[in-house]
């Protein structure tokens, strides 16, 4: 069985959690406290980041790079397209969320409110937590003019680029920093991809200290 090493609220990890789940690949989730690195994790990953993978006796690094190798492993389901200018359209905001939604919103909600306290580096600094509650607005207005031209992020069909979106959007879920009545058409966008088979075991996530909110789990939230 393959092996992720992982943390649950890694907006990184739970992007290729789907993507594995999505590709019915049976693993097994190992929590990896990358922050307090020991010797034998940095032998898996010089780099000291989650989420790390081995598969058919490869340890495979870096979220993206490794969805993609799976990708090519296992084409069926299939999360990228098959024509180049797709291809690129789903690279192209798989980015935009693990590049500027990650830098913008998500280490300056999820990070600040959870990964302080649990790694014990501070308090939460009120005004990432700002910033980043400004940003997410218009993060959210720019996914509801992408769903306004297509049926998905990155096109008519669901990809890569879907799961990376939801893999940050459902850490922030997580703790209650997504307003759901911004955009009707990205509420109904993730409930659809809530009701996945391969979202279960993500909204079975529990944090010992921080509790999800009610709607977390809840399919018609």
């Amino acid at each position: 069985m393959a092996r992720l090493y992982h943390v649950p609220l890694s907006p990184f990890c739970r992007k290729l959690r789907l993507t594995l789940a999505e590709k019915r690949i049976e693993v097994e989730l190992i929590e990896e406290r990358y922050w307090e690195p020991s010797a034998e994790f940095m032998r898996r990953n010089p780099a000291g980041k989650v989420p790390v993978l081995r598969y058919e006796g490869k340890l495979l690094t870096e979220s993206q790079a490794i969805c993609e190798y799976i990708e090519d492993l296992v084409p069926q389901p299939p999360l990228m397209p098959k024509s180049p200018e797709a291809r690129y359209e789903v690279r192209r905001l798989c980015t935009w969320f693990d590049d500027k939604f990650h830098a913008e919103v998500t280490a300056n909600l999820l990070y600040e409110r959870v990964n302080k306290k649990i790694m014990k580096r501070g308090y939460p600094d009120s005004q990432a937590i700002k910033t980043g509650s400004a940003k997410i607005k218009f993060h959210l207005d720019y996914m509801d003019w992408l769903l306004g031209q297509r049926r998905w992020l990155a096109g008519n069909d669901m990809s890569l680029a879907d799961f990376t979106a939801a893999a940050h959007l459902s850490c922030l879920d997580y703790i209650s920093d997504v307003d759901w009545q911004r955009s009707a058409l990205v509420h109904e966008w993730y409930a659809k991809l809530k009701s996945r088979p391969a979202f279960r075991t993500l909204l079975a996530d529990q944090l010992p200290g921080f509790p999800p909110p009610a709607h977390y789990a809840d399919l018609d939230f």
